[in-house]
């Protein structure tokens, strides 16, 4: 049974789960080759092989549309060269230990080529051997190689102002976001590719330079051998191991000749795509200028007295007749152009400038998030960015504790802000930015630790606490000291969740209102039938609950907010009146989110005088407000911001507890600059709990 599953199993295994295992076996193969002896005809196959794959790269780099199409040949030059390096060390090998049984003793490929080459001289076969070698390394390599280095300087520099014309279309609405981040990763492809490619160029020059070497090394070594080790003859010794020399030399120099022609190819490309035959055609005999003057020349060179007249003559006149009919295709390429200029514009030309529609009008969105690219893998998931899913967490628990779904988040990047900054916008407006480390962590300080930490100090951007970027591996010891230790992405998502808890009311607005109560009528449809418009309008339900959601009570209970405004709403039309009624009906709901399920409540209140105060105040401005004198504002709001930290000292809850009339105007009061201080009326709270005066602001002595 072990069996028959195990070949199951191997049954199931489809040929696509070994791809991409091509090069790493050719890099092992390649180590095999230099340490491991080979017999002959497995050198024929590799060598063989290795032309094949020049071949191969020559015409993929001839064929490829733009260079940075074929992105991957650093690589292939690198893979390709060590391949051969380790077959001359193979070869070389063979050619010492079996040379001197004959010139088939390295294999029939090397003995081809250097039979082939050397015809009979052996000095004429040296010197052709060395004549490409200086082609290769003193033309074609060292061009391509300072092409490159050239390519690779001016690309970088040029990579500012690429991105600055990215942006600057972006923002002129010719792309959208998705083009512009696709040209933007082509911009950094191509700087890669061509410092790649400046690096590259250096294997091949090295390769040029031991292939000199090596047939230096391999005669000399031959000769030796030859002569003490096998008792060869002199003549023998040179007729053997120089065959073998030769052929070897040519066998890896060839590939080598052709990949530095692949190499030159690629560099000396516009990065423009189009097929590379086609282009030089195009632009060589465009013109048929150059090629009258070519063919007068080449016809005046022909009738020298002594030169050869057959063969200057004929190119004389097949680059004349070349010149003719470029000439009149020319003219017909003109005539059409004339005869389509004057029937006027097409109607594909005339539907081309688009006109304007709503469609272009962009609105705002209602939260976004914008990075700088450095921040880019926090939201990217094929980098393993944690942010998408803690920002949908943020909303997940925002919608289940504010009582109505949190629109989503809009997340874009943006080169403007700096590469490791974020910012946050509410309706387009930017309510929040600051900086993080995707590769730190945040050690953050909430009131008491023992030690300090090596690292980046800074502030919490969701609660201002005192802070510390520090390295991943310093997240335990940092936690032994006191400190709280989070990853950039909660940081985020943390200062997120803070910014629209303080900003509820403005997410909320009327189609949110209306699926609500369209949620409520499924369950309790008496309740909300003929509640709008008979009782109240849309408009003044959305301002209550907005009202509700500012002072941090949630809209969860709906069913008691419009059992309160179908009671209150006919006697009213004031939207602070109404709110102060749903309180009152959500008290218990209000007071346990604020203290707890405890039976007594720790409050703040304010001394009777200044109470007293407060209302003559709001009472001569008509219920607009009290009119307070700013010195004595100062002062209260210093006395109720040490009120509250106390309380915030001792583990309680700070409450500020006030008649009905001053709870509103005192909840405006200190909301941002007292925010941990919740502000509640007498009416507000529940029979069943107990108050205990706590502080009593303004009290004199």
């Amino acid at each position: 049974m072990d069996v028959k599953a195990t070949l199951g199993q191997l049954r199931q295994v489809k040929p696509a789960n070994f791809k991409g295992v091509g090069t790493p076996l050719l890099v092992l193969a390649t180590l095999a080759m230099i340490v491991l002896p080979m017999p002959a005809f497995l050198l024929d196959i590799l060598f063989s092989f290795n032309i094949a794959l020049a071949l191969v790269v020559l015409l993929v780099a001839v064929y490829t549309q733009r260079p940075l199409d074929f992105a991957a040949f650093p690589t292939v030059l690198l893979v390709a060269t060590l391949l051969r390096l380790a077959l001359n060390v193979a070869s070389t090998r063979v050619v010492l230990l079996e040379g001197h049984n004959g010139g088939d003793a390295a294999g029939k490929v090397i003995e081809a080529f250097g039979s082939v080459v050397i015809g009979g001289n052996y000095a004429v076969g040296l010197v052709v051997f060395l004549i490409l070698i200086i082609i290769n390394f003193a033309v074609v390599t060292k061009g391509a190689g300072r092409i490159s280095e050239v390519s690779a300087r001016f690309t970088l520099d040029a990579m500012p102002g690429k991105q600055m014309a990215i942006d600057a279309d972006l923002n002129a609405g010719i792309l959208n976001q998705e083009q512009a981040r696709v040209r933007r990763e082509e911009v950094t492809r191509e700087a890669d590719f061509y410092g790649s490619m400046d690096g590259a160029s250096k294997f091949v020059k090295g390769d040029a330079i031991a292939g000199i070497l090596i047939l230096v090394i391999n005669i000399l070594g031959g000769f030796i051998i030859g002569i003490v080790q096998h008792g060869l003859s002199f003549s023998q010794a040179v007729e053997i191991y120089t065959l073998l020399t030769i052929g070897d030399g040519l066998v890896a120099q060839i590939p080598g000749l052709l990949l530095s022609i692949a190499a030159a190819l690629m560099v000396t490309r516009q990065n423009e795509s189009g097929d590379m035959g086609q282009q030089v055609v195009q632009q060589m005999f465009d013109n048929p200028k150059s090629l009258m003057i070519a063919s007068a020349v080449l016809f005046v060179m022909g009738i020298v007295p002594g030169m050869p007249h057959l063969a200057f003559l004929t190119f004389a006149v097949l680059t004349s007749v070349g010149a003719f009919f470029i000439y009149k295709r020319n003219e017909k390429n003109k005539q059409q152009a004339l005869e389509l200029a004057k029937k006027g514009p097409t109607e594909k030309s005339l539907s081309e400038p688009k006109e304007l529609s709503w469609d272009d009008v962009r609105h705002v969105d209602t939260i976004g998030l914008e990075v700088g690219y450095r921040l880019i893998p926090l939201v990217d998931k094929g980098q393993g960015g944690e942010l998408l899913g803690r920002i949908k967490g943020v909303r997940k628990k925002l919608s289940q504790e504010l009582g109505f779904l949190v629109p989503a988040v809009h997340i874009r990047d943006n080169l403007d802000l700096s590469p490791n900054a974020y910012r946050i916008s509410l309706m387009g407006v930017a309510s929040g930015e600051a900086e993080v480390r995707h590769d730190c962590e945040l050690a953050i300080n909430p009131g008491q630790v023992f030690g300090k930490l090596d690292g980046i100090e800074t502030k919490d951007p969701a609660f201002g606490l005192d802070a510390v970027w520090i390295a991943p591996e310093l997240r335990e010891h940092a936690q032994t000291l006191g400190y709280t230790v989070v990853d950039a992405a909660t940081v985020v998502a943390t200062h997120l969740s803070q910014l629209l808890t303080n900003n509820a009311s403005k997410l909320l607005g009327y189609e949110e209102v209306q699926q609500l109560l369209d949620m409520l009528a499924k369950h309790s449809p008496k309740l909300v039938d003929g509640f709008i418009p008979d009782v109240m309008t849309l408009g003044n339900v959305v301002k209550v609950m907005q009202n509700l959601l500012n002072e941090g009570v949630s809209i969860r209970d709906l069913r008691t907010i419009v059992q309160t405004l179908l009671e209150y709403g006919p006697k009213s039309n004031d939207t602070e009146v109404l709110t102060a009624a749903v309180r009152i009906a959500l008290k218990r709901m209000i007071v346990q989110e604020i203290a707890g399920p405890e039976p007594e409540i720790p409050v703040i209140t304010l001394a009777p005088e200044l109470e007293q105060m407060l209302h003559q105040s709001m009472q001569a401005t008509g219920g607009e407000g009290p009119n307070i004198e700013p010195g004595l504002a100062e002062r209260m709001q210093q006395s109720l911001a040490g009120a509250a930290q106390k309380q915030e000292m001792v583990g309680q809850p700070a409450i500020l507890l006030t008649s009905g009339m001053l709870r509103s105007t005192l909840s405006r009061f200190v909301k941002h600059t007292i925010p941990n201080l919740r502000v509640i009326s007498y009416q507000e709270i529940p029979d069943e709990k107990q108050i205990r005066i706590v502080s009593a602001v303004g009290q004199q002595g």
